[in-house]
């Protein structure tokens, strides 16, 4: 199994604030769609929650939260399963236990606690980094470059500057 962060952040590592983007990049939102579909996600619930109650199509959502007796009733289909755990090494097992029948590679897609959380066990970053500082309440965590090593960059002028880079570790 291959671990993938796949995460959008500011020059200040600003991902969110009040459970949503401070801005819109329809190339970096395209670049999560085509990336991420036909995959298994792990998130955390208010990531999940940023989603407006409806399962990405043709993904496999695996979301932590600490209640997920409360989502027992959540509508789940073959195409999008959505399955609620308590903790990460429970996401990752479950995760790992489904990549006979969804690809290999599985992606963290948030918020700042899980990224955190996962970073240790991650194989591999997309970054998008928006060469700008934005005000918000969630964080991406400092890649150590001794950990990671850059591998791709390709950087984008508007409709404002950003890169997409990515790294593996070493």
């Amino acid at each position: 199994m291959i671990l993938t962060h796949i995460a959008a952040c500011s020059e200040n590592r600003i991902i969110g604030t009040q459970g949503d983007l401070p801005w819109d990049l329809p190339e970096d939102m395209k670049f999560f769609r085509d990336t991420t579909k036909g995959h298994i996600m792990i998130m955390g619930r208010k990531t999940f929650d940023s989603f407006k109650g409806k399962a990405l199509p043709k993904r496999f959502h695996i979301v932590i939260t600490r209640e997920p007796e409360k989502f027992s009733d959540f509508p789940s289909t073959e195409s999008s399963p959505v399955v609620f755990v308590k903790t990460l090494e429970e996401a990752i097992a479950l995760a790992k236990a489904n990549t006979t029948t969804w690809p290999e590679e599985v992606f963290i897609i948030g918020g700042g606690e899980i990224y955190k959380q996962s970073l240790p066990y991650a194989n591999k970053i997309y970054l998008t980094l928006i060469h700008r500082e934005f005000k918000g309440d969630t964080y991406y965590p400092e890649i150590d470059e001794n950990v990671f090593k850059l591998t791709n960059r390709r950087d984008v002028e508007l409709p404002i500057p950003f890169s997409f880079l990515t790294y593996f570790r070493k």
